[in-house]
């Protein structure tokens, strides 16, 4: 008897140092390293209409000469000469509109392989991070030196990646969210914590602060007025201690979601405004916000945002994603294949039984599908008054894919009424004069970055035809219909790979920021 229990944990013991190794040869397994292709330092298209997101004309039949990744002339078709074009691009029958920008979205250490390809895949060339690590280095989030990488990289076209046009810190969220053992000033409860915040996050080349929602008056309001001092600015969420209004005037430049009126506009919300109450304003104030929300309260908000030139960035695909998450048909996207099994078990899928918990349960049936079409209501009135509206996807939160879902940000928009033409300009012209690039970006013109996606369809007829890429063109770079696939190919395999799935996982469980957000 001894001898097969002897046996048995001889064996037991093999398979588990087996298994070991095998885990910890996935963990060292080199990654594939994705390269893109020849950059060209000339560039003519040819005979291509023009898609101009200023005053939504379409220019026929143009010829566009690029030269060193600068927009070096445009004219009709046959005036221009190629000369020495090292790339010639047939654009007969196309269509062109400037790169796309994702101006909400959460970098992670594996997004140079899960996301970065499938961004460019769908015409996304760049892209502002709304998070970062903290002062030590994070096994799952990308933090400024990442990202400023990644443009390194891009620039040397040693990478395949967007541009990170705005780089971000750390979600700065009071006390909550801060794993222990990192500096006191990232708990931002005092106003002497300020400076040392902002002292920090200069020294990393950050462009803003990213607020959230428990930052106390007092600090919240010190960081606002600051933070143009260090070169700084502040977006992201409202603090529930602030009111909306507060907020703009103090000069937070970006507000994120599609909730913020829907948080203030109904009866006692500043009776509300307590860390005492947060949980009730959460949980038992949802029906009052939308059935007793006060449009004229709302429409004074926005007249003040478009006074104070404040962005909103409504991410309506999270606001879908809690709306339908309940029902199959959402949940069997295509695009799942994307999507490494980790993130989905660990992660997207404990988010579903959430949301589909909440939207069947008598409280909450059928309050996060009033969100969602209130906010696509907000939207429309919001830009009739003048308030820039600048797309947002929130990747890589729960069913929201790289790239993917910034199209269906695109005509969600437009199904909340905003014209073809104004839905483009909110991830084009927009977000560029927001980021104070619009000297280099955003538009179609002679001495502009030539970041530029070749359509086959034109999207002012149909915003889905954004959808219709034949071509991205990328720092000097062409990654024509067949490297398009390429891309998407390479993630759709490494999210099925044991090894990616692997490092994810150990990232995942290694990240101090990761273990607060799933003990909250």
């Amino acid at each position: 008897m001894k001898s097969k229990i002897f046996t048995f944990l001889k064996i037991f013991s093999v398979i588990i140092l087996f298994l070991l190794l095998i885990i910890v040869l996935a963990i060292l397994w080199p990654m594939p390293q994705l390269k893109p292709p020849a950059k060209h330092s000339t560039v003519f298209i040819k005979s291509i209409n023009i898609i101009d997101v200023k005053s939504g004309n379409l220019l026929k039949n143009r010829d566009i000469l690029i030269k060193d990744n600068i927009i070096l002339a445009i004219d009709t078709s046959g005036i221009l000469k190629a000369h020495a074009a090292s790339l010639l691009i047939e654009g007969t029958g196309r269509y062109v509109m400037p790169g796309l920008w994702d101006m909400h979205t959460h970098s992670n250490q594996h997004s140079e392989w899960l996301h970065h390809p499938l961004f460019i895949a769908n015409g996304v060339t760049g892209i502002r991070d709304m998070s970062g690590q903290l002062s030590k280095r994070d096994s799952y989030f990308a933090g400024s030196k990442e990202r400023l990488r990644w443009n390194d990289e891009l620039n040397e076209n040693n990478s395949v990646t967007p541009r990170y046009v705005l780089q971000s810190s750390f979600q700065i969220d009071g006390a909550f969210s801060v794993p222990g053992g990192f500096p006191e000033f990232f708990k931002l409860q005092k106003v002497e914590d300020v400076d040392s915040l902002l002292r920090f996050y200069k020294n990393e080349k950050v462009d803003f602060i990213k607020v959230y929602n428990q930052i106390p008056p007092e600090p919240y309001k010190r960081l606002v007025s600051e933070a143009t001092n260090y070169g700084m600015h502040v977006a992201g969420h409202k603090p529930i201690f602030v009111s909306l209004k507060d907020a703009i005037v103090l000069g937070q430049k970006s507000f994120e979601h599609g909730r913020i009126f829907l948080y203030e506009c109904f009866p006692n919300a500043d009776s509300l405004r307590t860390s005492d109450n947060w949980n009730k304003f959460l949980s038992k104030s949802r029906a009052s916000m939308v059935r007793d929300y006060n449009p004229e309260l709302a429409k004074g908000l926005m007249l003040l945002m478009k006074e104070r030139n404040a962005h909103w960035c409504p991410t309506l695909q999270t606001l879908k994603f809690e709306a339908f998450a309940h029902e199959p048909a959402f949940l069997q996207n295509p695009n799942l294949k994307y999507i490494n099994y980790i993130s989905k078990k660990l992660w997207w899928d404990g988010d579903v039984r959430n949301n589909t918990k909440r939207n069947l349960s008598k409280e909450g049936k059928g309050i996060s599908a009033a969100f969602y079409n209130a906010a696509k209501e907000q939207i429309k009135i919001a830009s009739d008054i003048g308030v820039p509206i600048m797309t947002g996807t929130d990747v890589s939160d729960s069913y929201i894919f790289a790239g993917f879902s910034m199209h269906n940000e695109l005509e969600d928009l437009t199904k909340s009424g905003l014209s073809n033409l104004k839905a483009l300009q909110s991830a084009t012209i927009v977000p560029a004069k927001f980021a104070g690039a619009d000297k280099d970006y955003g538009t179609i013109e002679v001495g502009k970055i030539a970041d530029l996606v070749i359509l086959d369809r034109n999207p002012l007829d149909n915003i889905a035809h954004s959808k219709t890429i034949n071509g991205v063109i990328l720092n000097g770079v062409y990654y024509d219909s067949q490297k398009i696939e390429e891309l998407k190919s390479f993630t759709q395999s490494l999210s099925l790979s044991f090894h990616m799935n692997v490092k994810v996982f150990f990232s995942l469980i290694g990240s101090p920021l990761i273990r607060v957000q799933w003990a909250d």
